[in-house]
């Protein structure tokens, strides 16, 4: 008796009493949401609107890429530990991407209008964001099919007092719930872009080098591919030390049209100030409601 008394002290001994307050002090296991807008015209491969027009000889090329190189960064989100990841198709009339090319496990969203576009689907449950395929602001030099939102439309926009490029203006929509841009791929100028606006930590994936609008040299498609997966892993598993991109409280949008009749057609609105032949600017208390108004502003304008 003596001898088993003496084990079951042991035994006590040696396995750590736990209370109910010690267990639930334990961390939680992290559960990365990831969010994807992906573009087209930063496509690898994509150097042409024959590429990126559904009525393009070259388009259904094109929709295939862009699913390899999505899928290549849905395969690197997953191989970082996501254990949700959900596509936005953020090109055109937004239905480019086959959902039967889609890496299985992601979710897609198609189709349009949506009331944040680019950015539809985004809010305060998502840890990071993810640009595939993006390209450079309206005017950049070699940027690869370069404009800002529609190339029939705006010259610029610009928000209090800063020109930006789509990937600032979507990148704000993230920020208004609080949620980082980690990684960006496209051409070499839009690369350079987003460390521009969203600053250093952003990761980038360059997948080809401007030469003029309408020509590039292209990375290999399986490296480019290679590359975008590696680094929007290793972007994922540093991403909380990137800051949202924020912008307001107020923000003064500032759009300039292409032509002067658009101009006209934006001024008839209520709150819209008429500044020169093509430019318009109004004032918003939120960022997110201010950028609806952008889209409409530019939904409505007449062809040029």
């Amino acid at each position: 008796m003596k001898n088993k008394f003496v084990v079951m002290i042991a035994m006590a001994l040696a396995i750590p009493a736990v209370c109910p307050l010690c267990l639930s002090a334990q961390p939680r296991a992290s559960k990365l949401k990831v969010f994807i807008s992906a573009d087209m015209e930063g496509i690898c491969g994509v150097v042409s609107t024959d590429q990126t027009s559904p009525s393009g000889s070259g388009y259904a090329a094109a929709r295939k890429w862009m699913a390899e190189d999505v899928n290549a960064a849905v395969e690197g989100a997953f191989r970082a530990g996501a254990v949700e990841v959900v596509v936005n198709d953020s090109h055109g009339a937004m239905r480019n991407i086959d959902p039967g090319d889609l890496q299985p496990k992601a979710v897609l969203i198609s189709g349009s209008p949506k009331p944040l576009s680019m950015m539809q689907g985004i809010d305060d449950s998502y840890d990071a964001v993810l640009f595939i395929g993006y390209h450079a602001m309206a005017g950049t030099q070699d940027g690869v099919l370069d404009h800002t939102i529609s190339s029939s439309v705006v010259s610029r926009i610009k928000v209090n007092g800063a020109e930006l490029p789509e990937l600032g203006l979507n990148a704000a929509i993230a920020g208004a719930y609080g949620v980082p841009v980690v990684f960006i791929s496209g051409d070499v100028a839009v690369c350079k872009q987003a460390k521009a606006v969203l600053g250093s930590e952003v990761v980038t994936a360059p997948v080809k080098d401007g030469i003029g609008r309408t020509a590039a040299r292209l990375v290999p498609m399986a490296e480019a591919r290679r590359e975008i997966r590696d680094r929007v892993a290793d972007a994922l598993r540093k991403a909380a030390q990137v800051k949202p991109f924020k912008l307001g409280p107020v923000c003064k949008f500032e759009l300039e049209f292409l032509v002067s009749s658009q101009a006209d057609a934006a001024a008839l609105l209520p709150g819209v100030e008429r500044v020169n032949g093509r430019t318009v600017v109004f004032t918003s208390p939120d960022y997110l409601q201010g950028f609806r108004q952008l889209r409409a502003l530019i939904a409505l304008a007449p062809p040029r």
